[in-house]
């Protein structure tokens, strides 16, 4: 996992590259993103743990 000193060094390379007039864009984008992973993860799950649950009812 990346240090402090790391992440700066990332986030100044981005900012040097995208420009701080598109950083709240990206950002934002990458937080709806991370939800939609997480919502289809949890919906993954929920449908896993039905099938487990049907098969073990047969």
């Amino acid at each position: 996992m990346p240090s402090g000193a790391e992440w700066f060094i990332v986030l100044l390379v981005v900012l040097l590259i995208f420009g701080g007039s598109q950083l709240p864009k990206m950002a934002r984008n990458l937080g709806r993103a991370q939800q939609e992973l997480k919502k289809g993860f949890a919906e993954a799950n929920k449908e896993a743990e039905a099938e487990a649950g049907d098969d073990s009812a047969k």
